[in-house]
């Protein structure tokens, strides 16, 4: 269409120079004789001129008897003195008049063609990027159509979710066999929507069908849908559709559909806006087509709360997919593809690297990989060690070391304390991660040290007195500074909002509260994104209520605030020991303080998450 469009233009630049030409012609060509002007002076000397018009170029006029037929002339000028001196001479002479047809058509379309350009290079750039996207393709598709060899993705480069594989294998079947998979009357789903956090490998997953499959993909973006003019949206849903149907069977993407199919009558001020018209034509579209047509339609969201209903039930989005966290299993298994890309040591072991990394995603182990490459470079090794990814991991969860950030000596004493109270507490209650390692040195995340627990293996439940351990664990630091100085700093902030955070669960969401009981106070969100903010969270309970929950809170943190105290007075000892070595040496593991491998001679369940217990304020 756009080049149909230049094409057009050009027709019409073609079109005006011919009849400026033509008329340039045609005016020459008047019947009217030219004659010289020496001849023109000699018809003046007898007095046979009737009539003239002087020009500053030519002079025309009509004579009192027309002579060969004709009783109008034309003659070009020449400069009288010139005119005289050469009629003494008695030669024949006549002005030549300057062709400036040139000069004309370039004067008029010289500055038509600077303005067209003008236009078509700055003004339509200008409104393509402020989303009008240019009058002409205004309606069309954005889609970007990758063919298999472009896509380069199969289900062997995804790892990590063997259940969503094998609900994906039926749609690969699907558009490779269509008569033989629906022999039986089976039809394949019209709709499947991944859903999952953010960095599971979504769109990974949605690109390895179409490489498995072999057919067209058609991928786009939510928010490539919602312009600025009322009705493009829904132009650009018949257009994608309309492409797909004439490339079938084929897979259509729309990632990020959260941006195209949120919920209806949130938010807006009225019924027929961009956004409201788009998600109607993708749901009459849905309605529309027929799987046997062999397109199939994927989808990718984060945020599945916030969808439209009508967008969700069957016979639109017909199966929802979920793309969660992978366990220790999966995520050695995505490491296992990564490490293709680099050259690992023989000492690298994935299982080893998938205990320590629990709760990452896809896109994490991915980045861990790359920044363990990163550490062996800057290191000048020849290969990827394991340590490496031991360094990788610290950085990615604690930030990176600020070695130039130097502390004051008291500073460092307070820290040293508060760390070594975490780690002395953790490693003294049963059922808490390992340490792995304890530092003063500041991070980048604003920690001015950490203490380093490792877990060994996922975990899906945890009971009551784990939770109040893991208080007691977070209170700890504080209770070491108070225990040395007589007095606590603000090194505990991050401390307090997380020990408050668990607390508050523990008796609003989990009923593990004696005083309120088994009662769910606050429901857990759906949102992948993080949960709301406490200002939004919905009450629906007492005054009441509330003040008895603020109690049960309180008491739990002062409960674990006492049992802290109590133990780091046991474990005095090691306290004041394991402050001054890590102000001696910056950073302890527990080969350099056996006190810290207590818990390393009975293990006991971990946590799901890896545990990093930050000091200083944030």
């Amino acid at each position: 269409m756009e080049k149909q469009h230049q094409w057009n233009i050009w027709y019409f630049i073609v079109t005006f120079s011919a009849l400026m030409l033509l008329q340039s012609w045609w005016t020459e060509q008047r019947a009217v004789e030219t004659i010289p002007y020496s001849e023109f002076l000699s018809l003046l000397q007898q007095n046979k001129l009737a009539e003239l018009k002087i020009e500053d170029q030519r002079i025309s006029g009509t004579l009192k008897e027309p002579i060969n037929g004709r009783s109008h002339f034309t003659t070009n000028r020449v400069e009288p003195a010139l005119a005289d001196e050469l009629a003494r001479a008695d030669v024949r002479f006549t002005g030549v008049r300057e062709n400036t047809l040139v000069t004309t058509l370039v004067g008029w379309i010289l500055p038509f063609i600077m303005i067209f350009a003008l236009w078509s290079f700055l003004f339509r750039g200008l409104a393509e990027k402020q989303g009008f996207g240019g009058l002409v393709n205004v309606g069309r598709s954005r889609a970007k159509v990758f063919v298999q060899r472009d896509t380069g993705v199969t289900f062997d480069d995804v790892a990590g979710i063997d259940e969503a594989k094998a609900e994906l294998e039926e749609v690969v079947s699907f558009l490779k066999d269509q008569p033989q998979y629906s022999r039986l009357g089976a039809r394949v789903p019209k709709g499947i929507l991944l859903v999952g956090p953010p960095g599971t490998g979504k769109t990974l997953v949605a690109k390895a069908v179409a490489g498995e499959a072999g057919v067209p993909f058609f991928s786009i973006s939510g928010s490539e849908f919602v312009e600025l003019f009322v009705g493009v949206g829904a132009a650009r849903v018949r257009d994608l559709f309309e492409q797909a149907r004439k490339a079938a069977p084929c897979i259509i993407f729309i990632d990020e559909l959260d941006a195209l199919g949120k919920m209806r009558g949130v938010g807006s001020f009225g019924g027929n806006d961009e956004k409201e018209q788009t998600l109607n034509q993708l749901l009459a579209e849905l309605d529309g087509f027929d799987p046997r047509e062999g397109v199939v339609l994927l989808a990718a969201t984060n945020r599945p709360e916030v969808l439209d209903p009508a967008l969700l039930r069957s016979g639109r989005f017909d199966r929802q997919i979920l793309i969660d966290r992978p366990d220790r299993r999966g995520r050695a298994a995505i490491l296992k593809v990564h490490l293709k890309q680099i050259r690992a040591g023989s000492d690298v072991d994935c299982d080893q690297i998938a205990a320590i990394t629990t709760g990452f995603t896809g896109a994490d182990l991915a980045n861990l990989v790359n920044e363990a490459a990163l550490v062996a470079t800057r290191r000048g090794d020849e290969a990827v060690r394991l340590n490496d990814f031991t360094v990788a991991v610290e950085r990615i969860v604690a930030g990176i070391e600020r070695k130039s950030r130097l502390l004051q000596p008291n500073d460092r004493r307070v820290v040293a304390y508060h760390e070594m109270g975490h780690a002395l507490a953790a490693v003294s209650l049963p059922g808490m991660d390992p340490v792995h390692k304890v530092s003063i040195i500041p991070r980048a995340f604003g920690a001015l040290g950490y203490t380093l627990q490792r877990p060994t293996e996922d975990r899906f439940l945890i009971g009551a007195q784990e939770l109040k351990d893991r208080i007691v664990v977070l209170l700890a630091g504080r209770a070491a500074e108070s225990l040395a100085f007589g007095e606590v700093s603000t090194g505990a902030a991050d401390d307090l909002a997380k020990a408050t955070d668990i607390a508050r669960q523990l008796v609003t969401r989990f009923g593990m509260s004696e005083e309120l009981g088994q009662a769910v106070l606050e429901k857990q969100s759906g949102a992948y994104l993080g949960e709301h903010l406490p200002m939004l969270r919905e009450k629906d309970y007492s005054e009441q209520t509330a003040r008895e929950v603020d109690l049960c809170v309180r008491k739990l943190l002062d409960e674990a605030y006492a049992r802290a105290k109590t133990l780091l007075t046991e474990h005095r000892a090691d306290l004041d020991q394991g402050a001054r070595l890590l102000q001696e040496k910056e950073t302890l593991t527990p080969a350099d303080f056996p006190p810290l491998a207590r818990a390393l001679d009975s293990p006991s369940p971990h946590t799901p998450l890896l545990g990093v217990v930050p000091g200083g304020p944030r």
